[in-house]
């Protein structure tokens, strides 16, 4: 009989985990809101918020609105850049979290990238580059790269000869098919995957007769997309051999083993985060019952178990 801590472990790769729940990037910052409500080290990861080479101010307000299920958000990759990542988040951040660290970086072009890329994976906090190249909040390079197979697979290509950490690819859902995509990167040479980030949408102010979000559309998330997350982990587990982070509307200890029973390794958690700030404490503290109530021994033997058939 495994006990403890043990039961809930897992990995990417050859990276272990003490428990499969990562807060997204986008949802947590850089924990410095969260690190007084909670010790940020029984996380069993953390992705930091997205990172671009010049800082970003974003879209206009307003840029976030509720809706039933979840919130639509065009905050537009709001950043303070590269140098102020590395010069003053990381060293704050090194204070208070000492897990795996996963570094999110975007880029309009293949050379920034490279250079958001190289410059994370140099910094010791950092243990995996997770590369959004699906972002539909920004008019630019991301969303081209994000829903074109060989697009993808460049910029899968040139990261990982630029840098010597794990590469994991980050995968939009408003594509025809993310598993063909998943292939492509693959191929390249990805180490891993994380998959879904946000699904277009938008609401509509029937008073005013424009939309709730400046930029008019924006990223769906929540409770709403959680299927659709299962749905495309699922199908990119069939296709691809690669660990995978699964994401979207995760709130709860049975989101999170539906999610691995549908092929991922681990989870982020990002909406529920905002909704709940100890979102991620309650999701680890509830997974030990949750497994028991399932006759679950061990998070290790139910990964891919939905695949079964299929395989």
């Amino acid at each position: 009989m495994v006990t403890g801590s043990n039961r809930l472990k897992t990995s990417l790769g050859a990276i272990e985990l003490d428990n499969p729940v990562i807060p997204a990037s986008g949802t947590f910052g850089y924990g410095r809101e969260y690190k007084d409500l909670y010790d940020l080290n029984i996380l069993g990861a953390m992705a930091f918020k997205g990172t671009t080479l010049e800082p970003r101010f974003g879209n206009p307000q307003p840029r976030i609105a509720e809706c039933p299920g979840g919130m639509l958000n065009a905050v537009g990759l709001q950043n303070p850049g590269l140098e102020a990542v590395i010069h003053e988040e990381l060293p704050q951040l090194a204070k208070y979290f000492h897990k795996p660290l996963l570094a999110n970086i975007s880029g309009f072009s293949i050379e920034e990238y490279i250079t958001c890329a190289r410059a994370m994976d140099q910094q010791p906090q950092v243990t995996i580059l997770e590369v959004n190249i699906s972002c539909p909040n920004v008019h630019g390079g991301g969303l081209a790269f994000g829903t074109d197979p060989a697009m993808a697979a460049a910029v899968t290509r040139a990261v990982k000869e630029a840098v010597s950490k794990p590469v994991y690819i980050k995968l939009s859902p408003n594509v025809t098919d993310i598993a063909e995509i998943a292939a492509a990167c693959q191929e390249a040479g990805a180490d891993g995957l994380a998959l879904i980030n946000t699904v277009l949408g938008m609401r509509i102010d029937p008073v005013r007769r424009i939309p709730l979000l400046a930029n008019g559309t924006g990223g769906l998330s929540g409770p709403a997309i959680f299927p659709i997350a299962l749905q495309r982990v699922y199908q990119t587990a069939l296709r691809v051999n690669l660990p995978i982070i699964g994401i979207g509307g995760i709130s709860s200890a049975r989101d999170v083993i539906e999610m691995m029973m549908a092929g991922a390794d681990a989870v982020e958690v990002g909406a529920a985060n905002l909704v709940d700030p100890f979102a991620c404490r309650k999701i680890i503290d509830d997974l030990p019952r949750e497994m028991d109530a399932l006759g679950i021994e061990t998070l290790q033997e139910i990964k891919g178990a939905a695949l079964c058939q299929e395989k």
